[in-house]
């Protein structure tokens, strides 16, 4: 694929908690200045606790995530047992490390398992394989990167994991033209997944919101 024709743009975010972890992302799916999709899943499902967040080409990463899928269910057929959340950030590195030079896809696995608990893998479009607290990709993520360093300490629970995570997509969806629609937020622990949908626009979100927050991004971020 010829990525200078390629005008696309996401926001997705993935954080652990004490317990599980927390998956976010825009909706919106563009080509060029067209947007095609306001309401985009773009939270994955590979296994009943194990799931990717996808930014790239969205025809190439919808067929990544199915392959994966379809890879570690037949494995957990034929072997009885849960798969490790690792199994399948390292599928999703092979595959994309394998055809870097035709793949548009940078992807977050994320996930709870009972080895390890709740984990977080960032596999960009190197096909780079990292373990992280918390992982962010998509267009969006760079006006959100000093936002989660202030915010995110190991160990929150899981409401507060929501709410910063929440805070963080409404942010980059404000600053970013290429993120939009709505947020979706999605839930792992060892009782699986449960997901949710949030406005963009919250009126409680300037009363959360401290000084730091309005220096990083402006005065005018919160204005109605």
């Amino acid at each position: 694929m010829n990525t200078n024709d390629y005008y696309g743009g996401t926001t997705i975010l993935a954080a652990e908690f004490d317990g599980g972890v927390v998956l976010g992302a825009d909706t919106r799916t563009s080509c060029r200045t067209y947007v095609s999709n306001r309401t985009a899943d773009k939270l994955t499902r590979i296994t009943d606790h194990i799931y990717c967040c996808r930014s790239g080409s969205a025809a190439q990463t919808q067929t990544l995530a199915e392959s994966v899928g379809s890879s570690l269910c037949g494995f957990q057929n034929v072997s009885n047992a849960s798969c490790l959340v690792r199994d399948a950030a390292v599928q999703f590195r092979n595959k994309i490390y394998s055809t870097r030079k035709l793949l548009l896809a940078s992807i977050i696995v994320a996930g709870w398992d009972r080895a390890l608990g709740g984990q977080v893998y960032t596999v960009p479009i190197s096909g780079l394989l990292v373990p992280e607290r918390y992982a962010m990709a998509g267009s969006g993520s760079s006006y959100i990167q000093g936002f989660m360093a202030a915010h995110f300490k190991p160990g929150l629970n899981q409401e507060d994991a929501v709410d910063v995570v929440k805070r963080a997509i409404r942010l980059a969806i404000r600053q970013d033209c290429s993120s939009g629609g709505v947020i979706r937020i999605g839930i792992i622990t060892a009782d699986g997944m449960s997901t949710s949908i949030y406005p963009k626009e919250d009126p409680d979100m300037h009363d959360k919101c401290t000084d730091s927050d309005l220096k990083i991004f402006g005065n005018d971020t919160f204005e109605t």
